[in-house]
């Protein structure tokens, strides 16, 4: 099927731009955590939640729509409209956020307002550059374009944290400047502004876009609130410290999250390009098969490297987070089967089902996580967040049933058999042990992802 070809040629299109910088800033861990205390990384790693909570806000997601309307627009006029109703919507609400968190800023005395409200601006930017990008089908160009971000923010954290001994506000302005000058790069690169002009505006193309993007913001906060429920009550009942802990965890998880991310920008591509044909189904179930057996070996893999590598990229004072990293991948794993659902109900325009059903999620996180903290500590956080997003996947693929069926996955007691084995060998903490769950967990993961790895080396044998 060829758009099947298509999806897996942009997936490995946006990887390569993206792998490797990933990879280097995770090798970056024990910079931080041997320069940055729990609590200067706790402070960095809340202002960012609260970041990328605030952005849909700011946006109403536009950017989302943007990208979906020109995949359906044919000629200059009409992506000029869409341009000029995503990027002169998002300026102007910018300015407004600004000012309202600059006056809320300064009634709650938070000290690091200027920064958020810079760290929002570069999030935008990226937001709008990537998202121009991909609407405009240069894939290579946003590959570059990650890689690039990256690597600035990257060098920049380098000569900030290690060379003038800036601390915590070097991670502030590496994000900032890294992500701010690449951004316009891009924009300028690709002559968007050559789209953007007032007289470009068209009432009933903007407000068809607010139609679609609005009700993903609910579902987007929703989602975001999961994440800034969990360091609200840990800041605020635990303390900043154990927040930097929680934030060291998750950087092992964000794997499997990063992985996720290559293929779900093809994905929300070709979800909607192959809605109207009539072999949409078996395309959609071969997809959700594959990728359901590569996310859950990438989790067992994961999990079974960490008991080799974790010494060694995480100093003393955040060893606390190795007990939380299994729980972790899982709640990921199911928060990416989620994102997946989400995918088809955005090819069918049907977002409304998104928002209610993170809604939900954040509500039953919020409870749990209040409910157990004071007893249980961190734990409690990692429960909460897991539960909510597996009632978000069974509640999403229920509700999907209206369109299609997706069908379950023939191994998935074989998933459960072994993930539980290699956790069982992470926890009890033994070299031999945990050598035996690693080699269970590459010969399972090859066995179960022949269908992808095979062609995969073929290839690269003929070459």
């Amino acid at each position: 099927m060829n758009q099947k070809k298509e999806l897996i040629k942009n997936t490995i299109i946006i990887s390569i731009g993206k792998f490797s910088t990933q990879l280097i800033s995770f090798l970056l861990l024990p910079l931080y955590t041997s320069l940055l205390t729990t609590s200067e990384y706790g402070e960095y790693d809340f202002l960012n939640t609260i970041s990328i909570f605030l952005i849909p806000c700011v946006t109403l997601l536009m950017e989302e729509g943007m990208f979906r309307f020109l995949i359906d627009a044919k000629d200059k006029k009409s992506k000029g409209e869409v341009f000029s109703a995503t990027f002169i919507f998002s300026v102007i609400s910018f300015f407004v956020w600004s000012l309202l968190i600059l006056i809320v800023g300064s009634l709650l005395k938070y000290p690091y307002t200027v920064f958020l409200i810079f760290y929002i601006f570069a999030s935008l930017l990226s937001s709008l550059a990537g998202s121009t990008a991909r609407g405009l089908s240069k894939f290579k160009l946003y590959s570059l374009f990650c890689f690039l971000s990256s690597l600035a923010t990257i060098l920049l954290n380098i000569l900030f944290i290690v060379g003038l001994k800036m601390g915590l506000n070097s991670l502030f302005l590496s994000y900032i400047i890294g992500n701010s000058l690449v951004s316009i790069w891009l924009l300028i690169k690709i002559h968007v502004f050559s789209y953007v002009k007032i007289k470009n505006m068209n009432k009933k193309v903007t407000m068809e876009m607010i139609k679609y993007s609005f009700p993903l913001v609910p579902n987007s906060i929703s989602w975001n609130a999961i994440g800034l429920t969990d360091r609200l009550l840990i800041v605020n009942i635990l303390g900043s410290a154990k927040n930097g802990i929680y934030s060291v965890g998750l950087r092992f998880p964000t794997i499997i999250n990063t992985c996720y991310s290559y293929f779900n920008l093809s994905w929300k591509e070709s979800a909607s390009k192959v809605v109207n044909k009539n072999d949409k189904n078996e395309f959609y179930n071969s997809v959700y098969i594959n990728l359901n057996r590569f996310l859950i070996c990438v989790s067992i893999l994961i999990i079974a490297i960490i008991p080799f590598i974790f010494n060694l990229l995480v100093k003393n004072a955040y060893k606390e987070a190795y007990m939380y990293i299994p729980l972790m991948i899982i709640s990921v794993y199911f928060s990416n089967l989620s994102n997946f659902c989400s995918g088809i109900f955005s090819a069918y325009k049907d977002t409304k089902i998104l928002a209610r059903t993170t809604i939900i999620a954040t509500i039953i996180n919020f409870i749990v996580g209040f409910l157990l903290i004071r007893r249980i500590g961190l734990y409690a956080s990692i429960l909460a967040t897991l539960t909510a997003y597996i009632v978000i996947y069974f509640y999403r693929n229920y509700k999907l049933k209206k369109y299609i069926v997706l069908k379950k996955d023939k191994y998935v007691i074989f998933h459960t058999i072994v993930l539980s084995i290699v956790i069982a060998c992470y926890y009890l903490k033994n070299i031999w042990l945990s050598s035996l769950g690693l080699i269970i967990a590459i010969i399972y993961s090859y066995q179960v992802n022949k269908v992808l790895i095979e062609p995969i080396l073929k290839k690269i044998k003929r070459k």
